[in-house]
């Protein structure tokens, strides 16, 4: 009996650890970095924005859709229109900083970023989501983000933007990246992007 209920324990905790996967990408693949001023590139210049040296990295479009001083419940009233231009094969979803910093409703923000993760994968496209820190003395991310990783399945980068803001040399002011930020935030997302291509 005992080596049975063994026998399910590790069947059932085959999985636990690994990333969830995407569809790998290619040279025709459309990627959209949706989100707010963080995607928008803000500290830097256009062209040094994360989404602009992704694009170099993974050598496919990868469409900055980030707009300054937006928060999630204008990221999803728009995000439909994004979607239905593009039509993306990837979304990176970095939202809520801003409600964060405005102290919005925290169960608002997550409904939201939950409604915009579902949209994304109902129309076949997949998504990993950027997790964006809380202020404070240690910045840390959001506990959310890890929750809504989980319950929809989707890859979770949450330690990135967490370190490069709390180093100097890579912050333009206390919640932007500078160029380097911005380039080392791209190359994480492009690391973790090859590592859970399918």
């Amino acid at each position: 009996m005992m080596i049975v209920a063994f026998c399910v324990m590790l069947t059932l905790c085959a999985g636990c650890g690994r990333q969830p996967g995407i569809e790998a990408l290619s040279a025709d693949s459309v990627v959209v970095a949706f989100g707010d001023s963080l995607t928008s590139g803000a500290g830097a210049e256009k062209d040094e924005s994360y989404p602009a040296v992704l694009a170099e990295m993974l050598a496919c479009r990868v469409v900055n859709a980030g707009v300054s001083g937006e928060d999630t419940t204008a990221g999803l009233r728009r995000l439909p229109s994004v979607l239905d231009k593009e039509q993306p094969d990837l979304v990176i979803l970095c939202h809520g900083g801003n409600d964060i910093l405005r102290k919005q409703d925290r169960d608002r923000t997550i409904t939201n970023l939950s409604a915009m993760i579902s949209m994304v994968q109902h129309m076949g496209a997949d998504i990993i989501l950027l997790a964006v820190p809380r202020p404070g003395l240690r910045l840390r991310p959001a506990p959310f983000y890890a929750d809504l990783a989980s319950k929809h399945g989707i890859p979770l980068d949450a330690e990135s933007l967490s370190e490069i803001l709390s180093t100097r040399s890579l912050k333009s002011d206390q919640i932007h990246p500078n160029a380097d930020g911005y380039r080392q935030l791209a190359a994480s997302l492009y690391a973790m992007i090859q590592k859970s291509q399918r």
